[in-house]
Formats: C-alpha cells, sequence, structure tokens
C-alpha cells in the first residue's frame, strides 16, 4: 500500500544554522530525504512543510510538493511534531503519513518500503509507528554533574544505588529515536494532543547519521567522499528537475 510523506523543514536552526539548504556533497541536506523518497515504492506523495520560501523553491526543484507555507507559530523551537503533523492533516486529506526528518538523510530506500509493509501490516494494532536504533550504552551508564559530583539518573537500579558501575549487559537493551522513518496516523493525532500515540511499535534500523551539530555534518561528508550510500548520492542529481 502507498503512503504520502511529510519532509518537516523550517527554516530556523541552532545547532547547524541553515542545515536544510546546507550543501552537503552534490546537493542541499534537504534534498537527500526527498530523493530517499521517490526512490521508494510504497511512497506516492511526498510533501515539505516549511515556513521559509528558500526552502520551498529547493524542495520543489527537488520535486516534493510545497501546497502550503506553514505558520510561524509551528515553526518555533518549541514546536512539537504534533503541531506540524497536524496542520498537515488540516490541509490534506489522507489518514497517515511518513515523517521523514531531513536530519536523517541517508536512508535506504529498500528499507522505507520494508517499514511501510510493517506498518500496514500492524496498522490496527498501533497508534503510530517510530522508527530507532539500539544504543551502545544504556542510559544507566549515564551520569550527570550535580553539585560538583558526579550522578546518575536515576535513584537505583533493582536496588542498587552505585548502578552506574555495573557492567551494561546487566542492564535492558535501550533504543533511541532516529527519524529514520516515524508514521502518524490522522486519527491519532486528531484525536489526542500526541503525535504518534501511546501504543507507539517500533522498526529497530541501522545506525544512521543524525545531523545536529556541524560534527554531524562532517561524519555526513566522510560518508559521501569515501562513496557510501552512492546511488542515494546518485540520484540526487538525477531527481533534481532544473539546471544549476
Amino acid at each position: 500500500m502507498k503512503i504520502a510523506a511529510l519532509i518537516p523543514a523550517r527554516g530556523g536552526s541552532k545547532g547547524v544554522p541553515r542545515k536544510n539548504v546546507r550543501i552537503v556533497g552534490p546537493a542541499p541536506l534537504l534534498a537527500y530525504s526527498i530523493t530517499a523518497c521517490k526512490m521508494s515504492k510504497n511512497i506516492d506523495e511526498i510533501y515539505v512543510s516549511t515556513d521559509d520560501v528558500e526552502i520551498a523553491k529547493i524542495a520543489e526543484r527537488y520535486g516534493a510538493k510545497v501546497p502550503f507555507i506553514r505558520p510561524e507559530q509551528y515553526a518555533m523551537d518549541s514546536s512539537l511534531d504534533h503541531d506540524v503533523i497536524k496542520h498537515f492533516f488540516d490541509m490534506i486529506d489522507v489518514d497517515c503519513v511518513a515523517y521523514m526528518r531531513p536530519t536523517t538523510p541517508m536512508r535506504d530506500p529498500k528499507k522505507i518500503d520494508e517499514y511501510i509493509d510493517y506498518f500496514y501490516s500492524n496498522k490496527d494494532k498501533m497508534s503510530g509507528l517510530r522508527s530507532v536504533q539500539e544504543l551502545a550504552e544504556p542510559p544507566y551508564k549515564m551520569i550527570k554533574i550535580e553539585e560538583g559530583y558526579c550522578a546518575g539518573f536515576f535513584e537505583d537500579f533493582e536496588g542498587i544505588r552505585d548502578y552506574t558501575n555495573l557492567p551494561r549487559q546487566t542492564f535492558p537493551k535501550a533504543y533511541l529515536p532516529n527519524g529514520y522513518i516515524d508514521i502518524a496516523k490522522r486519527e491519532t493525532v486528531i484525536n489526542s494532543s500526541s503525535a504518534f500515540g501511546m501504543k507507539i511499535m517500533p522498526v529497530i534500523t541501522p545506525h544512521i547519521v543524525e545531523i545536529d551539530t556541524e560534527e554531524d555534518v562532517k561524519m555526513l561528508k566522510y560518508q559521501i567522499d569515501n562513496n557510501q550510500h552512492m546511488s542515494l548520492i546518485m540520484n540526487c542529481s538525477r531527481y533534481k528537475s532544473y539546471d544549476d
């Protein structure tokens, strides 16, 4: 079954200023997510939600639709996924949407199709779907600094207060949402204040670089320079609908 894709790409960014239009390798960062969606067999429409005219123009040049400019109140640092997705559902009449964050650029289109198939096979069992990757260290191994001393984030683990020194294998596996693909259902978003609800089913993806800092940009450039994800990179230029 087919699904529409929604790529949220606002103009404001603090960690990497203007990161959605940043040229990385042969194309702007935003172009990689659009291209991955175009290469997917299960995505039939690609929408970009943005508050920024420059981003809108780039999105359209790479083949995405920008049927509206996102209102400022839904494009702030404090804006939630729920705000963005609900606004989209208010404007576009679809039942579900694949939420494809542009900060996770290097996706495998075959994996995208696999995860969409999984969603439709289990749609009635979930309020939404989120992609995650396994963490090397569980949160119980992390510390904060409190009044000049190291402290754990939790009071104890199974009654052990000094739990941060336990082997990591002691703790349950932990996973980080990574933006590879999330899927929101209209009924969940409209009927609650949550983008994905409380019965979220996961898909465990390969590890992927998320672009939140300049160091992440350097890692992405390294992958491109070393010919990783070649099919996606080559198609970024192929699918562009204008000449520089």
